[in-house]
Formats: structure tokens, C-alpha cells, sequence
């Protein structure tokens, strides 16, 4: 598995706007079209700064979205197609959904540093 699935973000502090979802059963292809276009405006919204997204197999999915400011986010949430998006989402495309937005103060992390340790056999 590849590391390009993980944002790569500023030092905070910046926005994190989680969304976590149960997906219904229909309309898949709505769906799967509607999301590459959900991506495609966001990466070009002023203040965006990346995301990171993963869904099971049985349809339960968290997307964190980050942005510079709560200025960026409620611009975001007011753009037109976005908007609509949101309205099939609501309607058609998830059992349930819960979003949660936070201020990101601390971050760590990066690839996995082997231990400098050796073993040794008693």
C-alpha cells in the first residue's frame, strides 16, 4: 500500500472537517461520479489543504478534510455543486452520516522507523 493516501499538510494549527458514513445501496454509479467531482472542486477551493479518505466493504466510510480556516470551510460548504451533493447524500445516498469539525493544534507522525535495536537470543 502506497503513502500518497495520506495528506500531506502544514504545521498546524488548520481545520479538520470529519465525516464519517453509512452508505445505502443506491445509486452507485451517482455516486461514485458525484464524489470524483466532490474531489476534483474541492482541490481547487482557496484555503483547502488535502484529504484522506477510506470505506469498508459493508459501506462505512470516514473522509477528513482539512482547511487553512472556518472561513475556507464555510466556503466550501456554501459552493453550489457541494451543495447539491450534499442534498443527494442526505436523500438517496447514505443510511447515515455524522460530521464533525475541529481545530487541529498537534500533529505527528511519517513513515515507520525500523528499530535501531538488535535482538538478542537468550
Amino acid at each position: 500500500m502506497s503513502d500518497d493516501r495520506f495528506a500531506a499538510l502544514p504545521a498546524p494549527p488548520y481545520y479538520a472537517v470529519i465525516f464519517s458514513s453509512q452508505r445505502s445501496e443506491q445509486d452507485q454509479a451517482g455516486y461514485e461520479t458525484t464524489a470524483a467531482r466532490m474531489v476534483e472542486l474541492v482541490r481547487a477551493q482557496p484555503g483547502f489543504l488535502g484529504f484522506e479518505s477510506t470505506r469498508d466493504g459493508s459501506g462505512f466510510g470516514i473522509t477528513a478534510a482539512y482547511f487553512d480556516s472556518e472561513a475556507s470551510i464555510a466556503a466550501w460548504r456554501a459552493q453550489a455543486e457541494h451543495a447539491a451533493a450534499r442534498d443527494l447524500g442526505h436523500r438517496l445516498w447514505y443510511r447515515r452520516f455524522e460530521l464533525r469539525v475541529a481545530r487541529v493544534e498537534r500533529a505527528y507522525g511519517g513513515p515507520h522507523k525500523p528499530s535501531t535495536h538488535s535482538a538478542s537470543s537468550a
